[in-house]
C-alpha cells in the first residue's frame, strides 16, 4: 500500500541509496531470487533518525524475500513475475515502477499508468491507500523498457500489516 511502500522507497532512494536508482534497482529487483515477502526498515539505513522514528513509530524490522518457499512438487521457487492479470491472483492491489524521474505508483483500479511521485518528495507526506484519492488517469503512460523503468518486483505484501508498522 502507497502509505506504508511510498516512504520506505523515497527513505531508501535518497538516504540508503544515495539517490543511485540503479544501486536501489539492482537491490530491490535483480538481487532477489523469487519476491518479496516485506520491506523492512533496513531501507532507512542512513535516514535521520527523527525520519526513521516518524516512519516507523520506533519500531525495527527486517525486510524479507520469499527465497524460503516450498513448492507443492518440490522444485524450486521461481522469480515472481507480476502482470495486470496475474496481480490480483497474488494479491498485489499495488505496483511501483522505479523511472529516473521518480516513482510510478499503479492501483488495480488504475491499471497500465499511475501517478508519478518525484524522487525528492519528503518521506514523511501522507499518501493515501485509497486509489480514489489519487489523481484520475486520463494518459496512458508509454511503457519504458531501460534499465531504470523497471516495477519494483513483489514490493506490494501479500498480507495485512499492523498499523504500527507503517
Amino acid at each position: 500500500m502507497p502509505s506504508n511502500h511510498l516512504p520506505l522507497l523515497l527513505a531508501a532512494y535518497q538516504y540508503k541509496f544515495g539517490r543511485d536508482i540503479e544501486a536501489m534497482a539492482q537491490h530491490l529487483i535483480d538481487d532477489i531470487g523469487v519476491g518479496w515477502d516485506e520491506l523492512g526498515t533496513d531501507l532507512l539505513d542512513g535516514a535521520p533518525p527523527t525520519l526513521v522514528a516518524a516512519l516507523t513509530g520506533g519500531e525495527h524490522w527486517p525486510s524479507r524475500t520469499l527465497d524460503h518457499l516450498i513448492t507443492p512438487d518440490g522444485s524450486p521457487p521461481v522469480r515472481m513475475t507480476v502482470t495486470a492479470t496475474t496481480a490480483d491472483e497474488l494479491g498485489m492491489p499495488w505496483g511501483y515502477i522505479l523511472h529516473p524521474q521518480g516513482i510510478e505508483v499503479i492501483s488495480m483500479a488504475h491499471t497500465g499508468a499511475g501517478p508519478l511521485v518525484a524522487w525528492d518528495t519528503d518521506p514523511s507526506t501522507p499518501f493515501s491507500d485509497h486509489p480514489a484519492h489519487w489523481p484520475a488517469i486520463t494518459t496512458r503512460r508509454t511503457p519504458n523498457t531501460s534499465r531504470t523503468a523497471r516495477p519494483a518486483a513483489g514490493a506490494a505484501p501479500t498480507g495485512p500489516r499492523t498499523a504500527a508498522r507503517r
